[in-house]
């Protein structure tokens, strides 16, 4: 058994930066049921929830799953410059692009792209694909998922400069 830990008396390693200062932890957990979750359907059929947006962490970090149709369908390569992103492949195969060659990833396949890093991704197998991407810290990326399937679903077309100015807003560049 681990005996009492004099709080004043101990100190946090050295290597991490100190984000919580109190001597004392406090009741600040943040549940969301299954059906809080918000989520977006886009024509190809992909479902996106946003599990646990920035809005829901304090912007630590978005979380979210995308649940795949065998429709091809993904992002271009593009970069971010104010937040990492990360892939993490739960069920058949994504195509994910990490800036240089494009990789076959399957189920526990990860792929960690930091601010500025070049990627991709896509559904190219002609299978359902699930997946859950994890953006630190948490922008309201949910806002650019939102806007997107708005855009393809209403059909309208865009110009090169109207996708520009999207992307930026969302800091989405393309590469």
């Amino acid at each position: 058994m681990i005996g009492p830990l004099s709080i004043g008396h101990t100190r946090p390693r050295e290597d991490l930066a100190v984000s919580y200062s109190k001597d004392a932890g406090e009741v600040s957990a943040r549940y969301r049921s299954a059906g809080q979750v918000p989520s977006v359907t886009y024509p190809s059929g992909t479902h996106v929830r946003f599990t646990a947006p920035g809005s829901a962490t304090g912007g630590q970090y978005g979380l979210f799953e995308w649940n795949m149709t065998g429709t091809p369908g993904g992002a271009d390569p593009h970069f971010h410059k104010t937040f990492s992103e990360s892939f993490y492949v739960m069920e058949g195969t994504v195509r994910l692009f990490n800036g240089e060659t494009w990789i076959d990833a399957a189920k526990g396949d990860f792929l960690y792209v930091p601010q500025g890093g070049v990627h991709a991704f896509s559904n190219q197998s002609g299978a359902p694909a699930r997946m859950l991407i994890l953006f630190a810290p948490g922008p309201a990326r949910e806002e650019y998922f939102q806007e997107l399937a708005a855009i393809r679903s209403s059909g309208r077309t865009l110009t090169d400069a109207d996708w520009i100015a999207l992307w930026a807003r969302h800091d989405q560049y393309p590469a």
